[in-house]
């Protein structure tokens, strides 16, 4: 008899589960997926499951070994108010992660359903890039609220972010829109704007896929360099543009929850 698909069920204390995905590696899907911080009126958690390349150890400044629970679970770390678990935090800084499928089918399986969230509103899924085993395991496996594809305005990356789109929507996850990240270089000196990336290709994409355009982050140095240091820019430079920017993305994201769940 063929086995149908895996059961649905829903994270322990998780309310809403929102995925953070793009078509490819590069795009800043990390760093938005640090978008997490400005719900900082709800609460909030980050799941990193990018298990071949995790990031967010590195930008949310955490290091060390999860703890365990009296009831044999997982305790996320935090920092800026936000619990975070990542497969980096299981394995060292610099040890490469040579796996094969069924070894990270089994990892996933573990972030999923070995940690102890307590009570969330919203659990942010940091996907590996591409439509893989991961993003089809997490999909069956647990009820998603939406998700939110990332890409720069570039042709290549747009392809890709097609792909992820389609995929979602194959799966019957709502997506609740594009981010353009890497939308515009502003000029420090001069204050002239340059499309480095191409200009606006997220939001014609977001026309033809008809969903929405959530927001534009800019590409600026401030980004990179806060995110280098393990201090998001929304932490380190509240009032910046750049900050602004994450905050009106996550007003976009919260505002189409609500829509989709109505």
């Amino acid at each position: 008899m063929a086995r149908g698909l895996p059961k649905q069920k829903p994270i322990a204390g998780v309310k809403q589960v929102i995925v953070v995905a793009s078509g490819k590696g590069g795009v800043g899907k990390s760093t938005t997926s640090g978008t997490a911080l400005c719900l900082c009126s709800k609460s909030v958690g980050l799941l990193d499951a990018d298990v071949y390349g995790p990031s967010i150890p590195k930008l949310m400044n955490l290091k060390g070994n999860p703890e365990l629970s009296d009831n044999n679970l997982m305790v996320p770390l935090t920092n800026y108010g936000i619990p975070c678990m990542s497969m980096g935090f299981l394995v060292e800084d610099v040890a490469p992660i040579v796996w094969r499928g069924l070894m990270v089918m089994s990892a996933i399986e573990k972030l999923l359903r070995q940690v102890d969230w307590g009570s969330l509103d919203y659990l942010v899924v940091d996907m590996p890039p591409g439509t893989g085993d991961v993003q089809l395991s997490i999909t069956q496996n647990i009820p998603i609220a939406g998700a939110v594809i990332v890409s720069t305005p570039q042709d290549i990356a747009l392809l890709d972010a097609r792909r992820g789109a389609e995929m979602f929507k194959k799966v019957h996850v709502p997506v609740l829109g594009l981010v353009q990240n890497m939308s515009v270089f502003q000029c420090p000196n001069c204050n002239h704007q340059t499309h480095i990336f191409g200009s606006d290709g997220a939001r014609q994409l977001a026309d033809t896929l008809g969903v929405n355009l959530l927001g534009d982050v800019p590409l600026h140095l401030n980004i990179r360099e806060t995110s280098d240091r393990g201090r998001p820019v929304v932490v380190s430079s509240p009032d910046s543009p750049e900050a602004e920017a994450y905050r009106k993305l996550a007003t976009a994201v919260v505002q189409r929850l609500e829509e989709v769940n109505t």
